[in-house]
This record gives C-alpha cells, sequence and structure tokens, in this order.
C-alpha cells in the first residue's frame, strides 16, 4: 500500500468516525410539536378559565383558545437523526434548547418559572383588558385559571376573553360571531402584543381542534404563514384594541388586517 493510499485510507477513518460521533452525540436542541389547546372562554380541567366578580358578565358563544407547544424535555437527548426528520416534518420543529427551555437546567426549575412567567401574563391581560374598557381593577376582580401550562403567551388570548365576558364587542354581540377563534401572544399592561415562538407549530394546534382563524404577533406573520394549514385565516395583531376592532369587522363584514 502506498504511503499516499494510507493517508487517504486514515483520513476516511478520521471522517466516518466524525460522522458517527456526530450522529450519536446528544446536540442542544429540542424538537417541539404542536401542543394542547384551551378555550379561555371555557373550562379547563372542571374550573373556569375565568372568574370575573364585582360586575355583570355576558353568557358567549363562540370559542377563543389559547395555544401551545409540546416539546422534549430539558434532559432529553436530541441526536442529529432527531434533527433532520424535523426539518422534514410539518408537525415539528427544531429548536435551540435556550428558546424553549430559556432558565433553568431541571424540570423543577422551569416549572417555576413557568408558572411565575404564567402569572405575570394573566395579571397584564387582566390590566389590559380593564384598561381598554375603562374599568377600575378596585371593582372588578378578575382570576384565571389554567391548569398544567406555564409561559406568557396566552396573554392575548387571555385578555380577548375578559373583554368578551365583560363587553363583547360593544354592541351586544360575541367577539368570536360564534366562530373557534385561536391565536397567541403576549401582551402588557397596556395592551401591546409581542411575539411568542413557535407559532407554526400553534396554528396546526388550532386547525386540529376546529379553529378557523388565528391571530398573530404581526412581526410574526411570516413564520405563521410557512406552514399555515388550510382553511386558517391570519389576522395580525399588534395591540388588544386592534384585535377587538378586528374581530368586530370579521363579525360584520368590514375590513379585517391581514398578514
Amino acid at each position: 500500500m502506498s504511503a499516499r493510499t494510507r493517508a487517504l485510507a486514515i483520513c476516511t477513518a478520521l471522517v466516518l468516525a466524525l460522522v458517527v460521533t456526530a450522529a450519536l452525540a446528544p446536540l442542544p436542541f429540542s424538537v417541539a410539536y404542536p401542543g394542547v389547546t384551551v378555550n379561555v372562554l371555557g373550562a379547563d380541567k372542571g374550573k373556569p378559565v375565568i372568574t370575573i366578580t364585582g360586575a355583570e358578565t355576558r353568557r358567549t358563544s363562540g370559542q377563543l383558545r389559547m395555544t401551545t407547544i409540546a416539546a422534549t424535555g430539558p434532559a432529553a437527548s436530541v441526536h442529529l437523526a432527531d434533527i433532520v426528520k424535523g426539518w422534514f416534518r410539518t408537525n415539528e420543529a427544531v429548536m435551540p434548547r435556550g428558546a424553549v427551555y430559556p432558565v433553568g437546567d431541571s424540570t423543577e426549575e422551569i416549572a417555576r418559572h413557568n408558572a411565575e412567567t404564567m402569572d405575570q401574563s394573566q395579571n397584564s391581560a387582566t390590566s389590559a383588558a380593564l384598561r381598554h374598557l375603562h374599568r377600575s381593577a378596585d371593582g372588578v376582580r378578575v382570576r384565571l385559571s389554567l391548569a398544567d401550562v406555564g409561559g406568557p403567551s396566552a396573554g392575548l388570548m387571555f385578555a380577548l376573553g375578559i373583554v368578551d365576558r365583560l363587553d363583547g364587542d360593544g354592541t351586544g354581540h360575541d367577539l368570536t360571531g360564534g366562530r373557534k377563534i385561536a391565536g397567541t401572544g403576549t401582551i402588557t399592561t397596556g395592551g401591546r402584543v409581542g411575539a411568542v415562538g413557535g407559532v407554526p407549530l400553534k396554528t396546526q394546534a388550532a386547525h386540529r381542534d376546529g379553529a378557523t382563524v388565528f391571530l398573530v404577533p404581526r412581526q410574526e406573520c411570516s413564520d405563521a404563514r410557512a406552514e399555515l394549514p388550510p382553511g386558517m385565516r391570519l389576522i395580525p395583531a399588534t395591540t388588544l384594541d386592534g384585535a377587538v376592532d378586528a374581530l368586530k369587522a370579521l363579525r360584520t363584514g368590514g375590513k379585517v388586517p391581514s398578514c
């Protein structure tokens, strides 16, 4: 065997060893899937999602569904083969682990962080909804209950649910117009809607559970269009006021914003 042939054989062996190592080594990614959706106008685990005291509430039809993603746990091993499969499947997404679990390495730390951000989101949603309706938190008490779901991404849908239960569209009609409407987005106390991530998977979860309209933070319109299920209408949102106006226009046949 010549020196050149031996060198080629050694290089080939090294490359194969690197490929095998890369294929078997755990990588810092998570694989995400469409998660559960919950109608915030209804109940979750037998308890109303929205409970309001100190003000008269409306009976509502239709649905406002908050959406989630599910993902492999922080300690789960994700390999190169999982990443390759995720790239070719529309119902999976490969995401950096830090984007899915930005705080903590243990299940307990992550659960605690998600619970805290969910509480903050609920408080912001309540403040934004009451501000939109020009009502005072001193007279109207809102309690939000959602089991086994954490994080801030349900803020917009919580706020819309509170508005619908207290006032609807302001003309005696439901915000939903009897439709199943889903969505996602954080919200500030001032009513600004923020990006959340995982939107293509959330539109699939919404479609699976019967929604035909999806409210998406405007800056994530392109992500939402990437894997949009057939028959799903996207409505961009930048503020709670704008989202309420868009749903009014949808019900009455007016001009509805689009992505």
